[in-house]
């Protein structure tokens, strides 16, 4: 990376406004070289307010651009497959949104295309890389409460206007997202749970369409094991997920064998550690940009330094493990 790495972005819609696109722009060695929104009118507005230098409103124009060299896919998951193989058929590097396709197959496929091109492919499950659940992991880690008896992720919030207006919304549409609510927000969760701590090995949910407001799931319930650890012991999780109650709840229990630590997956919260009755919290702010620890970090695999700790394999299962809930829909 002894020149700047030139990247183009694939759908620059309201993610990369704050969240995303800032954060490739200001990483070192990093400088964000295209974009492309099939509407023109909308690409042009988002170069000029963004200050990059090229625009299109062709996606093929954008992948095969030899001022690009990598490409960030920041559309609707149905369109993650189609461009993802385009993309490493161009031998560019990727980084594809969240989820990472519409299913197990799609992923499993987008991970041999890179494989086959020899360049890597990373996914946007940000959260592995803050700093507030990295401090998790290390209390985690360092055996602070203790083994890892069970988890418990008690997540809803009241409807969303727009579908009560019975508008159209790609995020509800299971052609288009893959599922519900469910599948944009509890991939996170369930993804940030595996990275602290281990792959689910098994699972089962139930899945219900409540509310009648669109077609995908809108409540949500399952429970699943943990792969052992290293000295064999298996921990317990269990959740729910509902998206039509009278209110915001967000709430994780990590219970160990000589304390416990909560937290909150998606509002800027303390964390909160109690061992022995005495709890400890720490407050640590996010960024201005979510994703700036996770665009770092690409940086600094292809510059040799690391791993980075969401790839294509990594993301794949937690795809799987969505897969596994919703295949208990009534």
């Amino acid at each position: 990376m002894n020149n700047r790495l030139r990247w183009g972005i694939l759908g620059c819609g309201n993610v990369t406004e704050v969240k995303s696109g800032p954060a490739y722009q200001q990483t070192p060695g990093f400088v964000v070289q295209a974009v492309m929104r099939r509407d023109a009118t909308k690409a042009a507005d988002y170069a000029r307010r963004h200050h990059v230098p090229v625009w299109y409103s062709d996606a093929d124009a954008l992948i095969n651009d030899p001022q690009v060299d990598a490409v960030y896919i920041a559309t609707p998951p149905d369109s993650h497959l189609m461009y993802a193989l385009k993309v490493a058929a161009a031998g560019k590097i990727c980084c594809v949104e969240k989820p990472m396709a519409l299913n197990t197959q799609q992923c499993a496929e987008m991970n041999a295309a890179f494989a086959a091109a020899g360049v890597p492919l990373f996914v946007a499950y940000y959260r592995r890389s803050l700093p507030r659940f990295l401090q998790i992991k290390q209390w985690l880690d360092s055996g602070r409460i203790g083994i890892v008896r069970h988890v418990q992720w008690n997540f809803s919030r009241s409807a969303n206007p727009l579908d009560l207006t019975g508008a159209a919304n790609w995020r509800t549409d299971p052609a288009q997202a893959g599922g519900g609510y469910f599948v944009d927000l509890a991939s996170h969760g369930l993804d940030l749970l595996m990275y602290l701590l281990g792959d689910i090995t098994q699972v089962q949910g139930q899945a219900l369409n409540q509310q009648g407001l669109y077609a995908a799931e809108d409540a949500v319930t399952a429970q699943w094991q943990f792969a052992p650890d290293a000295a064999g012991h298996i921990a317990t999780g269990s959740g729910f997920w509902h998206f039509g109650t009278d209110g915001r709840r967000d709430a994780v229990e990590i219970i160990g064998s000589k304390g416990h630590i909560r937290f909150s997956v998606f509002q800027d919260e303390s964390l909160q550690l109690t061992v022995q009755g005495v709890t400890e919290e720490v407050f640590i702010e996010n960024p201005p940009h979510i994703q700036q620890y996770h665009v770092a970090n690409i940086a600094a695999q292809i510059r040799g330094e690391l791993q980075h700790p969401s790839s294509g394999d990594s993301a794949l299962r937690a795809t799987a493990v969505m897969e596994q809930i919703l295949a208990g829909r009534a």
